[in-house]
């Protein structure tokens, strides 16, 4: 089993390369200049990441009026991401790493335990990066509901809309 490594305030971004659910080449680069709500979830269209995936897109218009670009990371593949996305309006980039390697450079993969059985999988996470490609702040172990909410505060964005 590997144990992640996870990033703190300051560090720099690890850059990535990796395709989107619209079939695009996605690089980190490519949001330089722009602050970043990267969220790592661990599969498509499963209760908990879509409970995750639609308070973001819900809070999306806040979060862009605050200069963020949201963006979502799994090991699923493009398709079903584009399934994903489709099925549940998310206007944001989808990203997928099915070989987990930027999952793990951002400390997002390593040791689960999930009904006594210990595995290796993706790790529910949230970093935000700066303008600067500099890592403002990062969530390991987030709970899919509440999460959000809670990022919204921490952000000063307020609280969550009902819907």
């Amino acid at each position: 089993m590997t144990s992640a490594t996870v990033l703190s305030p300051g560090d720099e971004a690890p850059d990535f390369v990796a395709v989107d659910h619209l079939d695009q080449t996605v690089k980190l680069s490519d949001y330089r200049g722009k602050r970043v709500v990267l969220f790592f979830y661990p599969q498509a269209s499963t209760p908990g990441c879509t409970k995750e995936a639609c308070d973001f897109r819900d809070s999306l218009d806040d979060f862009a009026a605050a200069g963020f670009q949201v963006v979502g990371i799994s090991p699923d593949a493009p398709a079903k991401n584009a399934r994903f996305a489709e099925a549940q309006s998310l206007p944001y980039p989808l990203l997928s790493d099915p070989e987990h390697s930027i999952a793990e450079r951002y400390g997002a993969w390593g040791e689960k335990k999930n009904y006594g059985k210990t595995y290796e999988g993706l790790i529910r996470s949230t970093v935000v990066i700066g303008a600067d490609g500099r890592i403002e702040q990062a969530f390991y172990n987030v709970k899919a509901t509440g999460h959000v909410g809670r990022l919204r505060r921490d952000l000063g964005l307020g609280e969550t809309p009902v819907s």
